[in-house]
């Protein structure tokens, strides 16, 4: 039992759904449900809905599930889903882009392109959303969100809104200080002039890229370790003999082994247990532990 069980939810604008199923949107199909999900009408919902909520109720920011595992025993408290009404995308002058936290990468960097406005093709790379993306500095191609970030409008654990600069997010690799609880609504990110044709060629490039060398098409989380001062993770996993490896009906892709996939009725439990055993195989051969970037949130079953 947790200390929201009995739990009478705040009044909000938006939609509150006890039990909201995660596994219909999270990337790999799979965990147990939120004990409620609810999606805020806007900011001022959001904030209000926060600072009325009991301070021992978690509360967990989700966006597309598109690094995510959920494990099967679901996610306690409030799972906060930001609606399209957070998406918008608006060019400002001097080359910025400001993009609402539930924005995706690709309309970002699509937004960027047809105004001329260089230097954030990478987010076309990027398959999560803006919130996601600037929580855990996600990066691609040789570029981080810190590379363009100017600031990020944050909503707090105690409902207050505060927009912060780029040197308080306190970025290093796939980290920020973005605070447990609080929820990235709005980010603005700056770019430099160029050539809509050009960017849109970079684009391109880096959407074939993609296709090419990662299992798009499959039930995956994207990738799924860091990589280690000096080394890819991929090729830690290839030369510890992981390529290809399964248990139950998850697997290492054969496409890229830093990617974990569901081949179709994988639980949770057994796509966390396979980046378990990589990580082991990966120690045991090279001495190197991998660390998680993909995020793993709830309760085992």
């Amino acid at each position: 039992m947790t200390a929201s069980d009995q739990l009478t939810l705040p009044q909000l604008e938006g939609s509150a759904e006890r039990g909201g199923s995660l596994a219909s949107f999270i990337w790999f199909r799979t965990g147990g449900p939120a004990e409620w999900l609810v999606r805020p009408k806007d900011e001022a919902d959001l904030a209000r809905f926060l600072a009325e909520l009991p301070n021992e109720v978690p509360v967990t920011p989700i966006g597309v599930g598109s690094n995510l595992i959920v494990r099967d025993g679901g996610v306690d408290g409030v799972v906060v889903r930001l609606p399209k009404s957070f998406a918008d995308v608006t060019i400002e002058p001097g080359n910025k882009v400001r993009a609402g936290g539930a924005a995706m990468g690709i309309t970002v960097a699509s937004a960027a392109r047809d105004a001329g406005v260089a230097g954030l093709e990478f987010l076309r790379g990027i398959p999560g959303t803006v919130g996601g993306a600037v929580r855990m500095n996600a990066g691609a191609y040789g570029r981080e969100v810190k590379d363009v970030l100017v600031e990020a409008r944050v909503v707090l654990r105690d409902g207050s809104a505060e927009t912060w600069p780029l040197d308080k997010l306190g970025y290093t690799y796939r980290h920020s200080d973005v605070p447990e609880g609080a929820v990235v609504v709005e980010a603005l990110f700056k770019g430099t002039p160029g050539d809509s044709a050009t960017i849109g060629a970079e684009m391109d490039r880096i959407a074939a890229e993609r296709e090419a060398s990662q299992p798009l098409r499959s039930r995956t989380g994207g990738s799924t370790f860091k990589n280690p001062p000096g080394h890819k993770a991929w090729a830690l996993i290839d030369s510890a003999g992981c390529r290809g490896l399964r248990v139950g009906d998850a697997q290492v892709s054969e496409k890229h082994c830093n990617f974990l996939l569901n081949l179709g009725n994988a639980t949770s439990a057994e796509i966390e247990d396979l980046g378990e055993e990589v990580r082991r195989r990966v120690m045991d051969k090279t001495n190197i532990l991998l660390e998680w970037e993909i995020q793993r949130i709830g309760s085992y079953d």
